[in-house]
């Protein structure tokens, strides 16, 4: 339901003209979209949410004012985004919940707290994935795992003052994310 009010909302602020293009663009390219989703999905279950988010980004873009000169190729780069993305949060929540169930039952966080916690996790590894590498690598080996930066400067044959630089840009990363 949400869905389709976001959609009629951003339909709204599209002109006449770019509505009648949006139509176009939608009836050419949902059925190829659709059917890319399905094989890449192994089926139909899914292929349908997939198929709307990818046009909804899409429609996103429109209203930002940017003209499509290859719809389909920018369908694919939207629809390559959904998929990797699903497939990061399949992993994370599979990790996750093989983690609760290795808990005493006493310690199991209730199922609303399960959720939040879930969309953190996402959340945070999304905020990560945009570092690069190195920064990453840097960042996690302090936080997670202990290491001083003389360790992680041997790790990542780099100095210990590249990994100063590394922590400083991980840290205003990880600012900007929480005032998103």
């Amino acid at each position: 339901m949400m869905r389709i009010i976001i959609i009629c909302l951003l339909i709204s602020m599209l002109t006449p003209a770019q509505s009648v293009e949006f139509d176009q663009l939608y009836l050419d390219h949902h059925a190829w979209l659709q059917g890319w989703f399905c094989k890449k999905l192994g089926g139909q279950f899914h292929a349908d949410d997939f198929t709307q988010d990818a046009f909804v980004r899409l429609l996103l873009k429109r209203v930002e004012q940017q003209p499509f000169t290859t719809p389909r190729f920018y369908l694919l780069h939207i629809a390559r985004g959904l998929l990797i993305d699903h497939w990061r949060r399949q992993a994370i929540e599979k990790n996750y919940l093989e983690t609760l169930q290795q808990l005493a039952p006493e310690v199991v966080p209730s199922v609303e707290l399960q959720a939040i916690l879930l969309e953190t996790l996402v959340q945070i590894d999304a905020m990560l994935a945009k570092l690069p590498v190195k920064v990453r690598s840097a960042f996690l080996s302090a936080q997670i795992d202990g290491l001083s930066y003389r360790q992680i400067a041997a790790e990542l044959s780099v100095s210990e003052r590249m990994v100063k630089k590394y922590m400083a840009i991980a840290m205003l990363h990880c600012l900007q994310f929480k005032q998103a």
